[in-house]
């Protein structure tokens, strides 16, 4: 029976590593080929979270729904959505320097928020959305039904690094690492540089709100706690800067390595004394952040450290 228990264990954390893995792998398109620093990731995802909910719930006079669509539609929307929400946000922020971006996209983050808790029409306020499906519900129950939607989440993940890795190879990859590396340079080449950010900016909240639509369906229930800064914003950054800024395959190693990590300092603090354990969330982003220097200081690129593509001759 412990055995069992530790393989289901493992495989919840495998879930959430590879709702992490999407985020790191849009956060990478947005950081580490376009330069553009998003403090507001928790944004993005509880709009993808919800959009996905809201349409594939049944009918309720709680919130917002009834449509009862199938997953992959609340999948699409939930891109849509924070898609678009991107757009509007990018159209606003886009071409403001890198520490004013990320204070601009905190504050966006912080209204939609704010939108979530308050419109109780909309999301049904505090209490959240009940009764999110997930994939296969009606075929298998249990811990069945936690193996299938692992391989539903890696699925994800395996699809977003193919689009990933084949942006990040193409003249437009190529161009947007330019304008990241020297944006005078490649103004004067002729490059729409504030073009570039906003398709940039757009296609990572698009990602970022898949992800969270995968998290809704994962647990089933969906509140405004689930979208706490901590637990997307901060762990996201520090998972793409210790696997590797720049490099698809370091966004899904950091996201794994750090979430391992993350859920090892749970099982650590959950024995401290009782008057402690109301702190634990603060030590383990203090162990988190201690880590984080270390890799840095040994591996001053991520574990996997960016490497431009060979560009062929023909």
């Amino acid at each position: 029976m412990e055995i069992t228990g530790l393989l289901f264990y493992l495989v919840s954390v495998l879930i959430a590593g590879g709702i992490y893995a999407v985020l790191c792998l849009a956060l990478n398109v947005q950081w580490g080929m376009g330069g553009l620093f998003n403090a507001g990731i928790a944004g993005f995802f509880a709009v993808g979270a919800y959009a996905s909910a809201i349409v594939t719930t049944a009918a309720s006079s709680k919130h917002l729904g009834g449509f009862a669509l199938p997953i992959p539609f609340g999948l699409l929307a939930a891109m849509i959505v924070a898609g678009v929400t991107g757009f509007v946000v990018a159209k606003i922020c886009v071409r403001l320097k890198s520490d004013y971006l990320a204070m601009a996209s905190v504050g966006i983050a912080e209204i939609l928020r704010l939108v979530i808790v308050n419109e109780s029409w909309l999301t049904n306020g505090s209490l959240g959305i009940a009764g999110v499906p997930r994939p296969f519900g009606n075929l298998v129950q249990g811990r069945a039904a936690d193996l299938l939607y692992l391989g539903v989440v890696w699925l994800c993940v395996a699809l977003v690094y193919i689009l990933c890795q084949r942006l990040y190879v193409s003249p437009w990859g190529r161009t947007l690492r330019a304008i990241r590396d020297n944006e005078d340079s490649a103004r004067a080449a002729g490059k729409d540089v504030d073009w570039f950010r906003l398709q940039t900016f757009v296609i990572g909240c698009a990602l970022m709100g898949l992800a969270g639509a995968l998290s809704a369906h994962y647990f089933k229930f969906l509140s405004p706690s689930a979208t706490e800064p901590l637990l997307v914003t901060f762990l996201v950054w520090v998972m793409l800067m210790a696997g590797g800024s720049g490099n698809n395959r370091g966004a899904i190693v950091g996201a794994l390595v750090i979430w391992f990590i993350w859920s090892a300092t749970e099982i650590i603090t959950s024995r401290l004394p009782p008057e402690w354990i109301t702190r634990s969330s603060y030590i383990r982003m203090l162990l988190v952040g201690l880590l984080l220097q270390f890799v840095l200081q040994k591996f001053r690129s991520g574990l996997v450290p960016e490497k431009s593509p060979k560009i062929r001759s023909d």
